[in-house]
């Protein structure tokens, strides 16, 4: 059974039961993709405006005058609500919601199976571009929702065995069977659960409502200090957005990912199917 947060994750219903609030409804994803189709009143923003971009690891937050820039597009203010979809599932969008949280805006919910659930419900879409109210944002980089590759190296020299990696990446990059990186495997000890395992795809791609109990299976506990990952902090939007709204007290993303830990000589890795 669904132990997900009731207010942050949305059916086409519930989001249309918002319209009484200030909400601002965001589509993560291509612009062609935007131009063709997406929901009434949404506005775009696409990945490349949340990731550095810079080799080796693109994945990492961009500069906080950048962060700015967005948070200013978009008009982040007190009282408004961000809805955020994609069309993939949840991986972009869940990496903004991970980046609203690091720049300290809390009030957002996603909308389950993204545009695919809404079309699916009979609702319309639409095709004209939309144009958020910008409003000037300061930001201030909140550290709890970020890990850094020091953080993990340090916890992985104590032995420390409170710590939990979920990596998010398919089982062949963690084996270290497909490289993306100067070495390929995964972190010592690392968990392996697939991001695309989490997604239902009988129901528009939507959450899996026995998502609680998959990760408890595999030994990606509440009680325990997770640190979630993939290539670039993609996936793991997803990966993020889901320990989130069942509540995880302690979660954080590692926004270099692979492609920094890969890239890096001074980082333990191991091969094969055992963490």
């Amino acid at each position: 059974m669904s132990r997900f947060d009731p207010e942050r994750l949305l059916t086409p219903e519930g989001y249309e039961a918002l319209a009484g609030d200030e909400v601002l409804l965001v589509d993560v994803g291509a612009a062609e993709r935007y131009a063709q189709a997406h929901i009434p009143g949404a506005v775009l923003v696409t990945p490349q405006e949340l990731v550095d971009g810079r080799p080796p690891a693109t994945g990492r937050l961009p500069d906080v005058a950048r962060l700015e820039a967005l948070c200013s597009r978009l008009g982040l203010r007190d009282g408004l609500k961000v809805v955020a979809y994609d069309d993939e599932g949840g991986g972009w969008a869940g990496r903004l919601l991970w980046t609203l949280e690091v720049v300290g805006h809390h009030d957002w919910a996603y909308l389950d199976g993204g545009i695919h659930a809404w079309q699916a419900s009979g609702r319309h879409i639409e095709q004209r571009p939309n144009t958020p109210t910008p409003a000037s944002f300061e930001v201030r980089i909140d550290p709890e929702p970020i890990a850094e590759a020091e953080d993990i190296l340090a916890a992985l020299e104590l032995g420390d065995a409170d710590l939990v990696v979920w990596d998010a990446r398919s089982a062949a990059e963690y084996r270290g069977e497909r490289q993306a990186a100067a070495r390929s495997g995964h972190i010592p000890g690392a968990i392996n659960l697939d991001w695309l395992e989490l997604m239902d795809r009988e129901r528009q791609l939507r959450l899996r409502e026995d998502s609680a109990e998959l990760l408890t299976s595999r030994g990606i506990t509440p009680d325990k200090l997770i640190v979630t990952h993939c290539q670039t902090h993609h996936r793991s939007g997803l990966t993020w957005l889901a320990a989130r709204l069942l509540g995880y007290p302690r979660l954080k993303a590692y926004h270099g990912s692979w492609s920094e830990w890969g890239n890096r000589d001074d980082t333990p890795i191991r091969t094969g199917a055992e963490p």
